[in-house]
C-alpha cells in the first residue's frame, strides 16, 4: 500500500472512540497540527445538503429564523461548525428528489434552493460569500468568508431543453449530478432497477456536450456503470464524483466506485470525492445497520412504544448498545477509502465529499458534523501523508479539475 495501515490503532479505536471521540487523548500532537492546517489551507467539500435539511425542519429562510444558518444544533453543517472545522467552500447541494424526474417543478424548486443560498449570503455578507470560480473562493479565504458553491443534485430540472444548462450556469450552479434515485431524461441511475436508457440518453449526450460548453463540471455520482462509462467517453473534460466512496469496502453496492471506474476516472483527469456516510464506508456496519433498523422496529412495536415518546432517544441508545454491533463506521474508515484511491490512482484524484446533512443518522464515529474534519486531516497526518497531499486532498485536486473545464469553454 501507498500508506500504511495500522490495525492495532484502529481495534483501539473502537474500545475509546465512543468515550472521548477523535481529540487530544488519541491523537496527541497530530490534532493540534491538524487543527492549524484546517485554518491555513481551503478545505472544500463536494456536496453537503445543509439547503434541503434546513428547509425540511424549518421551512423557508426567512428573518425570523435566519440565524440558524450560523448556529443549528441539529444540522451538521453551519457557520460555526464550518469556522470551527476550517471548511472553506462546501458544495450547497440543491438536491431535486427523484420524484421530479418526469414532471414539472424541478425548475422551480431548484431556483429556490439557490434563492436559499443567495439568502445566506445576503443576510450574512460579513461571513457568507459566492464561490463561482476557485480563484474567487481563493479571495474569500483571505477575507475569512466561507464561499458558497452550489451543485444540482439531480439534472432532471433541465428536462428536455438543453438551454437549462446554461440558465442554471447563470444562476450560480457549478456542477449537475446526472441523476439520482430514478432514471431521467438524462440517464440511468445506480439505484433504479429500472435502466430505459442503458447509460445515456441521446439527449443526456447531448447535456455532456453543453455542460462542456458552458464550463460546468459533470457530477457521475448516482449514475449506474454503463452511464459512468459513456460520460468518460463522451466529455471533452475531467468529471467529479462529488459523493461517491469505493465499492471494494462495499461489495455489490453500485452506488460507490469500481476499482476500474477509478482508473477511468484517473485516465480521464477526475476526482473521487469520498462519502462519509456508514453505507457508502463500511458493507459490514451497513449490513449491521440494516438488521439493527429491523430490530428496532420491531422492539417499538413488542413493547407498544411510540416514536413519539419523550425518552425515545434514551431507550434507542439502550438498544443500541444492547444490539452489540457496530452501526456507525469511524473516521479510520474514510481514510481507508482515500488510501484505496491513492493505492489504484495516486494522490491526485481523490477529494472529500462528506454528505452532510444527506446521509441522516449514518455519518461515522470522529466524523459527526464538519467540525470535525481536523479528525481526519489527523488521520491522514498520522498515516505519513504530508501537507502537500492533505491540500491536494482538501481542495488542490477539485481546483484543477474545475479550472480545466473553465479553461476548456473559454477557448
Amino acid at each position: 500500500m501507498y500508506y500504511q495501515s495500522f490495525r492495532l490503532f484502529f481495534l483501539l479505536n473502537m474500545v475509546l472512540l465512543p468515550m472521548i471521540g477523535y481529540s487530544q487523548e488519541l491523537y496527541g500532537d497530530y490534532i493540534d497540527q491538524a487543527q492549524k492546517i484546517a485554518q491555513e489551507i481551503i478545505i472544500t467539500d463536494g456536496h453537503v445538503d445543509f439547503p434541503y435539511r434546513f428547509r425540511s425542519i424549518l421551512g423557508e429562510i426567512t428573518a425570523e429564523n435566519q440565524e440558524y444558518a450560523i448556529r443549528f444544533p441539529r444540522a451538521e453543517f453551519d457557520y460555526e461548525k464550518a469556522k470551527e472545522g476550517g471548511l472553506d467552500a462546501p458544495f450547497m447541494s440543491a438536491y431535486i428528489p427523484a420524484s421530479y424526474q418526469n414532471k414539472d417543478g424541478g425548475r422551480a424548486l431548484a431556483d429556490s434552493l439557490i434563492a436559499f443560498v443567495e439568502w445566506m449570503i445576503e443576510a450574512y455578507p460579513d461571513r457568507y460569500a459566492t464561490g463561482d470560480t476557485p480563484a474567487q473562493i481563493a479571495e474569500h479565504k483571505k477575507k475569512g468568508l466561507i464561499s458558497l458553491p452550489i451543485g444540482l443534485e439531480n439534472g432532471a430540472p433541465i428536462r428536455d431543453d438543453l438551454d437549462n444548462v446554461n440558465y442554471f450556469f447563470e444562476r450560480g450552479i457549478r456542477y449537475i449530478t446526472l441523476t439520482h434515485s430514478k432514471y431521467n431524461q438524462i440517464c440511468d441511475s445506480s439505484y433504479d432497477q429500472d435502466r430505459k436508457w442503458n447509460g445515456l440518453s441521446p439527449f443526456g449526450h447531448e447535456v455532456v456536450q453543453r455542460m462542456n460548453e458552458v464550463g460546468m463540471m459533470i457530477d457521475v455520482s448516482h449514475i449506474s456503470d454503463s452511464a459512468f462509462y459513456q460520460v468518460i467517453r463522451a466529455t471533452k473534460t475531467p468529471v467529479i464524483a462529488s459523493h461517491s466512496s469505493c465499492r471494494k469496502f462495499t461489495p455489490g453496492f453500485e452506488r460507490n466506485m469500481s476499482d476500474d471506474m477509478i482508473r477511468a476516472l484517473k485516465d480521464n483527469g477526475g476526482v473521487i470525492q469520498i462519502n462519509f456516510g456508514s453505507d457508502f464506508l463500511d458493507g459490514e456496519v451497513s449490513d449491521n445497520r440494516n438488521e439493527f433498523q429491523s430490530a428496532w422496529r420491531k422492539h417499538l412495536l413488542d413493547n407498544d412504544i411510540s416514536p413519539d415518546d419523550p425518552n425515545i432517544a434514551t431507550i434507542r441508545s439502550q438498544f443500541m448498545t444492547n444490539f452489540g454491533r457496530p452501526i456507525y463506521s469511524t473516521v479510520y474508515k474514510v481514510a481507508d477509502h482515500i488510501d484505496h484511491v491513492v493505492d489504484i490512482a495516486g494522490i491526485d484524484y481523490v477529494g472529500l465529499g462528506s454528505d452532510f446533512d444527506g446521509v441522516g443518522d449514518s455519518l461515522p464515529i470522529g466524523l459527526k458534523t464538519v467540525k470535525d474534519i481536523p479528525n481526519l486531516i489527523a488521520e491522514l497526518l498520522r498515516r505519513g501523508y504530508s501537507r502537500e497531499d492533505i491540500e491536494k486532498i482538501c481542495y488542490k485536486n477539485v481546483w484543477r479539475v474545475w479550472n480545466e473545464v473553465l479553461e476548456y469553454a473559454r477557448n
